[in-house]
């Protein structure tokens, strides 16, 4: 598997959470589609918009929760106290 780069992983977060408003042309989309992580779905305007595969959403959750254990971990127990 490609190890994606920091362009091509914020790319895969914007066609999660905005896919409308994704210039088609970026070249990072070419990377994520030879990965299968998205597809290109044919729009009412006409144009085409990029979507999650099953793939890049498993990709996305999986950093999640990476990112949560990280953030949890670095926690010290005095800031703990300041969530309860």
């Amino acid at each position: 598997m490609t190890m994606l780069s920091p362009h091509e992983l914020a790319t895969l977060m914007l066609v999660h959470s905005a896919p409308d408003q994704i210039d088609t042309t970026r070249i990072e989309l070419d990377t994520l589609l030879d990965c299968q992580l998205i597809f290109l779905e044919p729009h009412m305007s006409g144009q085409r918009r990029p979507m999650l595969t099953p793939a890049g959403e498993h990709l996305l959750e999986a950093a999640t929760r990476v990112e949560r254990k990280r953030y949890s971990d670095a926690l010290t127990p005095e800031d703990d106290n300041l969530f309860q």
